[in-house]
């Protein structure tokens, strides 16, 4: 299949995957009592409202085009943390419920992807099935990297916060180490959970 039709193809799970995650967050934040997202026309699965124009267009289609790598993300939900009835793990759930979601998509595509010879599903689906796995599991690992905005600064500042205020200050540096562990350090790290998910490679 044309290489264009793939990229076109990954760019739109990754669309659908950041919103799914942000949702998530929302979601999880109304559950806990607190209706920012809801007020703000956030709690939908809607695209056009989560769509960030640098993180969910700009920089995924860069990089596809230069790389063929794919990082993104999508605006992030507005929650007030003074509203959450679980004033302790409050904060910590909603930033978890991000990644928690890709990584639960991951999951039922890959029990989809195993019982694929049983129910006779063709290479073709298995494949297209297989990069949305792997994207949801990269983006998972992506928003968890403890580096502000991501989601891992969050559960850091929540579990340990000392260690997080030493990196407050990393400001457009904090970018760069998180494209730099996208590169490098996330692949294989993603490329393990997906054959643990899938029973199989993705390459």
């Amino acid at each position: 299949m044309d290489t264009i039709y793939i990229k076109v193809y990954i760019f739109i799970i990754i669309i659908l995957s950041a919103v799914f995650h942000e949702y998530a967050h929302g979601w999880v934040a109304y559950r806990l009592g607190d209706d920012t997202a809801k007020r703000a026309g956030r709690l939908t699965l809607n695209p056009l409202a989560h769509i960030d124009p640098f993180g969910t267009l700009l920089l995924p289609l860069f990089l596809m085009l230069v790389s063929g790598i794919f990082i993104g993300w999508a605006k992030p939900v507005p929650y007030n943390p003074f509203n959450l009835t679980d004033k302790k793990r409050g904060t910590l759930k909603v930033a978890l419920a991000g990644p928690a979601t890709n990584i639960g998509l991951a999951v039922a595509i890959g029990l989809l992807i195993r019982l694929a010879p049983v129910i006779g599903l063709s290479a073709m689906f298995i494949h297209f099935a297989a990069l949305a796995a792997y994207i949801n599991i990269f983006l998972a690992l992506f928003n968890l990297i403890p580096i502000p905005p991501l989601d891992g600064s969050k559960i850091v500042a929540d579990l340990a916060p000392a260690a997080m205020r030493s990196m407050a200050g990393v400001g457009i540096l904090g970018l760069f180490i998180a494209l730099i562990a996208a590169f490098y350090i996330l692949p294989p790290i993603a490329g393990l959970l997906f054959y643990l998910i899938t029973g199989t490679s993705l390459f």
